[in-house]
């Protein structure tokens, strides 16, 4: 059981976050977290780089790339927890790409069922809608869907 935070294997850090350790590292390659070494040259975690993790997960959920988290985290101090203000202040400019997706995913909803939005995997309403495949030059994927 994890009880000090203050410095942590990464095995600990990988139970405690959920995360592999082969994606703590790679995201350690990346500069998005940092740990210490040992005399052994094994890694280390303090609790501020727990936080910074939930935070890398969060943003990924949200849409955002590494290099978009990583230039969100470039503005939080690494020797503490982001605060509420930290995160309020970085969360604001993701509404619009969350509403953006909540948009998508409702018209993805609603039309499923007679059109997957011309990718084109329904044939059927797609000669229709698409007939020739003329909207093949506003680029692959469901374009309808995607507002393109």
């Amino acid at each position: 059981m994890l009880v000090d935070m203050t410095d942590v294997t990464i095995g600990e850090f990988s139970e405690r976050s959920g995360v592999a350790p082969s994606a703590i590292r790679y995201y350690e390659d990346l500069g998005l977290v940092s740990s210490r070494r040992t005399a052994g040259n094994q890694r280390r975690y303090a609790r501020p780089t727990l936080r910074r993790l939930a935070f890398i997960r969060t943003a990924q959920r949200v849409g955002l790339t590494l290099d978009e988290i990583q230039q969100a985290l470039a503005t939080l101090p690494s020797n503490r927890t982001p605060t509420k203000a930290d995160w309020t202040r970085l969360s604001r400019g993701w509404r619009p790409r969350l509403d953006a997706r909540i948009h998508q995913l409702e018209r993805l909803r609603d039309t499923l069922d007679s059109c997957i939005g011309c990718g084109c995997l329904s044939l059927r309403r797609c000669g229709l809608s698409n007939p020739g495949d003329e909207v093949a030059d506003r680029g692959p994927g469901a374009v309808f869907l995607e507002g393109r």
